[in-house]
């Protein structure tokens, strides 16, 4: 009885490495499973539902920066310019005029794009680090806007390109989805593509930071000199972070065009990347369940702020108004004020607050 009691109180290591080891975790990914599947059923308000929407494709970029930046401790300000091209990337693959593949094969083949322009850029933009990194990668913002608005054939220049993906998978149409007799709109259905891809995602990325390349790469961001002493190969891991880093950029892009089956270049500016930088400071930088917190915090943020732009007092919402501020400088603004705020007053985001919460409950009645 007492060997029992003792194993029972005795935690493995082994335990440390389960992703849901505990039972608490275990209703937590229950309880998601369940959000997953019915939140569309019962938010039935289609802008709502595209609010939703739009932070799961936030969250899926969020979590590749988060690989750079966060893991790897490389700064990147050119995170918008993969994503257009995952969003281009997407037009040509799943367009049914161009080469025309399926739902998988159109987003696989944009990820794999992404990952390969930025594995290309990554031994140029690597060798530098800190704010040198930074203004690098802010080149590619400009530069991608430039062959986005020149590559006509490709992109449609200024003038933008449909996107017309195929969305089928396994007989399931997303686009006009029917399950058990039910028809399901067009946002209720991509909220199961979204959302889907956003878990397979994070869950890739989650035991990607738990392996010998994931300590690698927490290695090179807290000492990449004594990273580099121990045997942790700096370029191969920068460059291979940078990789993966704009292959999920790329596929946040790939649904991004899919889903407003429209794109334009101007999309694909320095606000963009500053609004992924700005989600993973308010997650959390450095942590998986931040990037998706911040995302819904600030990925839909800018569809509020246009929904209710008329009610916001100074905001002006066409010439005639009386306004001091635009709705997209208003977006700027909130987007600079966040980032301040977190940094000087929570640098680690909301996943430090939800720690906290956690924490304190977990010692109660113990914790004060």
């Amino acid at each position: 009885m007492r060997a029992r009691t003792h194993g029972l109180m005795t935690r493995k290591y082994s335990d440390d490495l389960r992703l849901f080891g505990s039972t608490n975790a275990k209703l937590g990914l229950l309880a998601i499973l369940l959000l997953y599947a019915f939140v569309p059923v019962f938010v039935q308000s289609a802008f709502w539902l595209s609010v939703l929407d739009y932070a799961g494709i936030a969250a899926v970029g969020a979590l590749g920066l988060n690989l750079l930046t966060g893991y790897t401790g490389q700064v990147s300000l050119g995170h918008a310019f993969f994503i257009g091209i995952g969003a281009y990337a997407a037009a040509k693959l799943g367009g049914p005029d161009d080469v025309g593949l399926p739902l998988p094969l159109w987003l696989l083949g944009a990820t794999l794009m992404g990952a390969f322009v930025g594995a290309l850029i990554g031994p140029f933009a690597l060798r530098l680090r800190g704010n040198y990194l930074a203004i690098v990668t802010l080149g590619l913002v400009f530069l991608g806007e430039h062959v986005f608005r020149n590559a006509k054939e490709i992109t449609g220049g200024n003038s933008g390109t449909s996107v017309q993906t195929a969305s089928t998978l396994l007989g399931a149409d997303f686009k006009d989805l029917q399950f058990l007799g039910q028809n399901f709109s067009f946002n209720q259905g991509y909220f199961w593509l979204i959302w889907g891809i956003v878990g397979i995602a994070a869950l890739l990325c989650k035991n990607l930071v738990r392996t010998r390349p994931g300590r690698a790469m927490q290695a090179v961001r807290d000492r990449d000199v004594a990273a580099e002493v121990i045997g942790v190969q700096l370029g191969r891991y920068k460059v291979g972070a940078f990789a993966m880093s704009s292959g999920l950029a790329a596929l946040a892009g790939a649904l991004l065009g899919s889903y407003q089956q429209f794109v334009t270049p101007e999309q694909f500016n320095l606000f963009l990347s500053i609004q992924y930088i700005a989600i993973i400071i308010v997650g959390g930088v450095g942590t998986i369940f931040g990037s998706i917190l911040g995302a819904l915090v600030l990925g839909g943020l800018p569809g509020l702020i246009d929904q209710y732009s008329a009610s916001i007092p100074g905001v002006t919402t066409g010439s005639g108004d009386s306004g001091f501020i635009s709705v997209f400088s208003l977006n700027q603004a909130i987007f600079g004020l966040l980032i301040v705020l977190f940094l000087v007053f929570e640098p680690r985001g909301l996943a430090a607050l939800w720690l906290r919460v956690k924490a304190y409950f977990k010692a109660w009645p113990f914790s004060y």
